[in-house]
């Protein structure tokens, strides 16, 4: 791991943590599932990282790699005795056929597919991932001494939101289309919080709830078919940056060193709750994102392409396409003490200098 904007991330992570929260690892078994996805990067590079430095014990990652990357867990797995690696489908498989499952005490269920592209493609697994693959992590810890049990959750439970509840407030009960083709990925994830709820009132388990809000950043794959690693694919290709859309739609984008903290944060809560983690300024739209990339991809890539519309042939590519996403973080600010600081014009610039440095690759 010689990536140096991995490398200040991570030690940016590691520094955000309070020393209560870095004292929570101390003798941990950390179970990890959908490990090789995009926010499993982070994690496990963290985890690897500081394991001696946090006192953890064992760090378990689990995966189908239905969409996940597998060569760069080998390597770490490789350099690190204390991490366990194991291809395990948290639909089907039995967990308590995995090494020191049984002793994990912080459990982070991560298992899910999370682009729009992807979740389409494969509507039944995104289902099972959040519903039967969650109940059974419930049922398995429900009886178990655990320190803390993360569910990522999404910030598409909150639909479309309308214009009053934008920056939008956990409180709010959403605007969402049961029926189309994002509402496997939407619904899951609703009924996956309804379910930490039961659990958590029936068996007292320490379940937190992470609504993620717009990730981007290393460890995003760019074939992974959202729209920042669509744009540093186009980049890294020396291609157009194409938009399929009028380019209005606005997001907070939220870098991944800032995200992870957050999550982090959520899991060592170890009560019931649920908070945003994102960032909530600035806001802008698909347009000035496009343009922010084109800006540092000049600087760092010299890149000589331009930012193009076009329309895309896939009829649904819109179709519940939130306008507007924007988080009220005071929560997590508040109760977390959640205080994220890389705006998006710079934390597109450290993507695109760890895309380089790497070639394009996440190894």
């Amino acid at each position: 791991m010689q990536n140096k904007i991995l490398l200040e991330d991570l030690d940016y992570i590691f520094n955000k943590l309070s020393d209560k929260e870095k004292d929570k690892f101390r003798d941990s078994t950390i179970l990890f599932t959908g490990c090789g996805g995009f926010l499993g990067y982070y994690f496990m590079h963290f985890f690897a990282h500081y394991s001696d430095q946090l006192q953890i014990k064992k760090i378990i990652g689990l995966d189908n790699f239905l969409t996940g990357t597998r060569d760069w867990l080998e390597t770490l797995n490789t350099n690190n005795e204390k991490i366990e690696l194991k291809d395990f489908n948290v639909i089907t498989d039995d967990i308590d056929n995995v090494t020191g499952a049984q002793e994990a005490n912080l459990i982070i269920h991560g298992a899910s597919i999370a682009s729009p592209t992807f979740y389409r493609i494969y509507p039944e697994e995104t289902i099972d991932a959040n519903i039967t693959g969650l109940r059974r992590m419930l049922d398995y810890y429900k009886t178990k001494s655990i320190k803390g049990f993360l569910f990522f959750s999404s910030s598409e439970i909150y639909g479309d939101p309308f214009p009053e509840f934008i920056p939008t407030k956990e409180d709010y009960r959403g605007n969402v289309a049961t029926m189309g083709p994002r509402a496997c990925y939407d619904e899951a994830k609703r009924f996956g919080e309804t379910m930490c709820y039961i659990f958590h009132q029936k068996y007292n388990m320490p379940i937190s709830i992470a609504r993620p809000f717009n990730n981007y950043g290393p460890g995003m794959n760019i074939n992974d078919k959202r729209l920042p690693a669509d744009f540093a694919k186009a980049v890294h290709e020396g291609r157009d940056l194409v938009m399929y859309s009028d380019g209005k739609p606005t997001r907070t984008f939220c870098y991944i060193s800032d995200a992870i903290t957050g999550y982090l944060k959520v899991l060592l809560h170890g009560e019931l709750d649920v908070f945003n983690i994102g960032i909530d300024k600035p806001e802008v739209s698909v347009a000035e994102f496009a343009e922010l990339f084109a800006k540092n991809a000049k600087n760092v890539y010299d890149y000589q392409g331009s930012v193009v519309f076009d329309v895309s042939d896939d009829a649904e590519y819109m179709t519940d396409n939130p306008n507007r996403r924007c988080p009220n973080i005071d929560k997590a600010r508040n109760i977390l003490n959640y205080n994220p600081t890389i705006h998006v014009d710079e934390g597109i610039g450290r993507y695109l200098t760890f895309l380089k440095i790497n070639n394009g690759q996440l190894l």
